[in-house]
């Protein structure tokens, strides 16, 4: 009796052993299905978006010569009729604005008023009201990627005007910039019986420090909450976007610090809420969500994906490099290969000079090598700048 007992419970033990490894593998199997939905519902919505932002560009070719949109340096924007645009080049601190228009008297209203709202207008705004941005906003989300609104952070405000603009500082700083001495023209190859009239102005000498100054103390707060330095998170912001909160570049990556949404997006929405999800262009516009996640990648490259660097200046010249170009990168600069463990014990028999070095010599391409040079030279700047 007793070894039927036995018997019986081995058969019952490995029935239920058998069961939970297919209750198992048919969870996996749901998992990977439910993956590939999430994914493919994304692409499918990235597509979406592409060609969107592809048929605008058309729509503006057909009235000007050359159809520029934004970059990670530039926000481009456009009236509703697409006959005037605003142009502000974050890296050469330059405001240009161009209007397609019949005569001098029409071509001086239009760039007024065009002034007058980039210098004043707030992110938030620019989302809700960019003609491009609300086509693209129709284009129906993917069950389960995280969406969000977009803060109201000032783009130019705090650069052009010392204190919150008036109506009259802003018809003080029109009137400075709009005269008919400063207004070029142009022919129009592709509008009959009109002109391109445009004005460039060059903004103030500290323009990069006071867009720096919108945010500070979230950049202060997620250093500190990472166990990064403060200067490296205001480096990089420099060094991706130059501090424009509407960056976005042909990959595409948005926003202050060039969060992509399928690599590193993916990683580090998961590192700090422990799901994998997707995230939208405008979840990275929103400063805070960009410098969380900005933050919370460049704590995930020197913690854990480059830990077996064991000197701490030489780990930081690693991270910055691999923030532009990946962590495997980094490992083929010593090794030819991308294996960090295998690239570790190399890096580690090296001063931190000599890592530096190194990787400008050997990293594979050409922008990770301008990259360290240009966030290590900022770093300095900032840190003496908010006395960090």
């Amino acid at each position: 009796m007793f070894k039927l007992l036995l018997f019986i419970s081995f058969v019952a033990a490995s029935l239920f052993a058998q069961t939970a490894e297919e209750f198992k593998a048919q969870q996996m199997q749901e998992f990977n299905s439910y993956k590939k939905t999430q994914e493919e519902g994304f692409k499918n919505y990235q597509e979406s978006q592409m060609k969107e932002f592809n048929n605008y560009k058309k729509e503006v070719g057909a009235l000007w010569d050359e159809p520029k949109m934004s970059t990670k340096k530039t926000w481009v924007a456009y009236t509703e009729d697409k006959k005037t645009r605003t142009d502000v080049d974050f890296s050469k601190e330059t405001i240009t604005v161009e209007t397609i228009a019949s005569s001098p008297q029409e071509a001086k209203e239009k760039l007024q008023i065009a002034l007058a709202k980039v210098v004043t207008v707030d992110n938030e705004t620019v989302q809700k009201t960019d003609p491009l941005e609300k086509k693209l906003a129709k284009i129906k989300k993917p069950e389960g990627v995280v969406d969000s609104p977009v803060k109201a952070d000032p783009i130019l405000s705090n650069v052009i005007f010392d204190t919150p603009p008036t109506k009259e500082s802003v018809k003080a700083y029109i009137n400075k910039n709009v005269s008919d001495k400063n207004i070029q023209a142009a022919s129009s190859d592709k509008v009959k019986h009109a002109k391109v009239y445009s004005i460039q102005i060059q903004m103030p000498k500290d323009a990069m420090l006071k867009r720096s100054q919108v945010f500070h103390d979230e950049i202060k707060l997620n250093a500190k909450k990472r166990e990064l330095p403060a200067p490296l998170v205001f480096a990089i912001m420099h060094t991706e976007s130059n501090f424009n909160p509407r960056a976005r570049s042909h990959i595409p990556a948005y926003g202050l610090m060039q969060i992509v949404p399928k690599t590193a997006g993916i990683d580090t929405y998961q590192f700090l809420y422990n799901e994998k999800k997707l995230v939208t262009g405008n979840y990275l516009y929103n400063s805070t969500n960009n410098i969380t996640m900005g933050t919370a990648y460049l704590h995930i490259l020197y913690y854990r994906y480059l830990k077996s660097i064991k000197n701490p200046d030489s780990r930081l010249y690693c991270t910055i490099a691999a923030y532009n170009t990946g962590a495997g990168n980094i490992a083929w600069a010593f090794t030819r290969k991308y294996n960090m463990n295998t690239a570790a014990p190399l890096i580690n028999a090296m001063s931190s000079d000599e890592v530096y070095n190194k990787l400008l010599k050997d990293l594979r391409f050409d922008e990770p090598k301008h990259y360290l040079k240009n966030v290590s030279k900022r770093m300095s700047a900032y840190r003496k700048a908010y006395g960090l």
